[in-house]
């Protein structure tokens, strides 16, 4: 299996497919739509997919990961295995060695003293890094030579991949954000809003929530590269407008995440002016269950940071709300065949994927019996249950606007008074939930409802880092800014020590193993409710050549080889 090659074998430095074109910037302008506005460009400061995408196309991790999950190097002359001598024999260091004459888009030299910069910005104690999992167990980031990298870990780390690979994880500029760490780091506009880079295109103007524009670098390594001129980014709308200015109008080139009824799609394509492209990785549309308080009558410290949940916390509670879910039906009104039943929190690649639940079959029944067993009964007749200390159960429900998710949303809502549970619906922008502001009430960090539905995904074959998003110190809190990506504030002793021998265990099916319990106790225990297995859906025009889905890193991982077809 190709997997195994991320786990210290041989790993292949896959060859790319050549440019169909010979001159940078000879293609003029490529359009390119998320309806989700990016609003940031810096993905430390946000774990939102569409700041991690759009950031893609101007800063780069060392290595990242191919469509085939194949990890590839970009700013590194190899992938460092054990064979190859970069992964010390007792599997404590990895060692980078920097393609010689990079150039950030300053023309400055790139050098190893701005991967190390990036390490200590993002484990900068007084900060809130949204991509520190990716540093789990980093002891020491040492610029061994102006083209070296050493990255020492605490222990034996057979998957020693997390840090600078990846477009979760890329390199900034060390001149740049050299004032910018810890608590200073979301005060930086100029930096966050237009990062130096290395990658194929430059910032040339981002208007937050709205649009980017961007130029070709005139410092990218490869000197026919890219083919556009400038890239007109535009965000925000919704995901129905986004795919007809693809396949109807023509006059965007790439529209990113269509997440629309299969139907709508099916119709969007007969316009004649571009495709739609997919693929299956480990995206999951999934309902998190807030482990802590998030009542609005705690103060600014306290809520959604003190445990327990009034109620979400019992498991009687959490496996009925699951039970009540007819996700069969969501996945015909909202997927197709683009989507899936989901179960797990992992459910891709295949190896790491658990086995052990069925909930592909809603049995209200059953739910209405566990929640009577467990002591919450309606006493006074108004069709809503109380705790047992008197408390009506009543859910704030959350998640970001969009078509598919209101109709997910009014389902489950109808559901869950069908058991007893009085849910009210909100919807936020989707520029703002997942946009990490810090002073925002309203992003999916904060968390400041009882459930929030979202999906999000991870770079690579390996879960490892992606699991560690359920430790107990990842969860969002005041201290750190509101960023980790421990969304439920789920904490489990057992799940941090059983993640810790993740990272310390070397072969694929024992690796395996354990990433599979990691998954169950998750959903086992109350840090979330699967629902739909997805598949990425986005579109191109049918005159924008080099796309290549990449369900592993981000869709925007090659930008540098599009180009116009005719």
């Amino acid at each position: 299996m190709k997997i195994r090659t991320l786990l210290l074998g041989a790993i292949a430095s896959a060859a790319l497919a050549p440019a169909a074109f010979a001159e940078r910037g000879s293609d003029g302008q490529v359009n390119i739509i998320y309806w989700q506005a990016p609003s940031i460009l810096n993905p430390f400061l946000s774990g939102g997919t569409k700041d991690v995408e759009s950031a893609s196309l101007v800063i780069e991790p060392l290595a990242r990961y191919d469509p085939q999950g194949e990890m590839v190097p970009y700013l590194v002359e190899e992938i460092p295995t054990v064979d190859n001598g970069g992964v010390s024999e007792d599997l404590t260091s990895i060692t980078w060695k920097i393609k010689p004459g990079l150039l950030w888009s300053d023309g400055t030299p790139f050098t190893s003293k701005d991967v190390k910069f990036t390490a200590d910005y993002c484990m900068h104690p007084e900060g809130g890094c949204a991509q520190v999992t990716k540093f789990e167990g980093v002891t020491s980031v040492e610029a061994v030579d102006d083209l070296t990298v050493k990255v020492t870990f605490d222990k034996p780390t057979p998957f020693p991949y997390g840090p600078f690979v990846g477009g979760e994880s890329p390199i900034i500029q060390a001149a740049q954000f050299a004032d910018c760490v810890g608590a200073k780091a979301p005060e930086c506009t100029t930096a966050n809003f237009a990062p130096i880079g290395t990658g194929p295109f430059v910032v040339d103007e981002f208007k937050p929530n709205d649009v980017i524009t961007m130029s070709a670098n005139t410092n990218y390594r490869d000197p026919a590269k890219p083919a556009f001129a400038k890239v007109l980014f535009k965000g925000g709308g919704d995901a129905t407008a986004a795919g007809r200015a693809v396949m109807e109008t023509g006059e965007f080139d790439y529209a990113w995440n269509l997440q629309l009824a299969p139907e709508v799609i099916a119709q969007m394509e007969t316009g004649g002016k571009g495709v739609p492209v997919a693929g299956f990785g480990p995206l999951v549309e999934r309902i998190m269950l807030n482990n802590t308080n998030p009542d609005p009558a705690l103060g600014p410290d306290e809520r959604s940071v003190i445990r327990p949940h009034p109620f979400l916390s019992d498991p009687s509670v959490y496996k009925a709300l699951s039970l009540a879910i007819d996700r069969p039906l969501l996945v015909e009104i909202g997927y197709g065949k683009a989507g899936k039943v989901g179960c797990n929190w992992v459910p891709a690649p295949a190896a790491f994927a658990s086995d052990t639940f069925d909930c592909s079959t809603q049995d209200l029944a059953a739910a209405n019996a566990m929640l009577d067993e467990a002591g919450y009964k309606d006493t006074n007749g108004d069709g809503v249950r109380e705790t047992p200390d008197g408390k009506p159960m009543k859910i704030l429900y959350q998640t970001s606007t969009n078509a598919v998710r209101q109709d997910f949303q009014a389902l489950i809502k109808q559901w869950w008074s069908e058991i007893g549970i009085e849910t009210e619906l909100r919807n936020i922008n989707s520029s703002v939930f997942f946009g990490g502001d810090p002073g925002s009430p309203d992003t999916f960090q904060k968390f400041y409802a009882d459930v929030e539905m979202y999906a999000n995904t991870f770079n690579g074959t390996d879960p490892q880092s992606y699991l560690g998003n359920g430790l107990c110190d990842k969860a969002p809190r005041p201290d750190s800014q509101w960023q980790g990506e421990n969304i439920s504030r789920f904490c489990d002793e057992e799940f941090d020590k059983l993640h810790a021998e993740l990272s310390q265990t070397a072969g694929l099916e024992a690796r395996a193993e354990i990433a599979k319990r990691l998954n169950d106790i998750i959903v086992e225990k109350g840090g979330m409710i699967p629902l739909v297995h997805r598949g990425r859906l986005s579109a191109r025009s049918n005159t924008l050549g080099g796309v290549d889905l990449n369900v592993w890193d981000t869709e925007l991982w090659n930008a540098a080889d599009w180009h116009r077809t005719e």
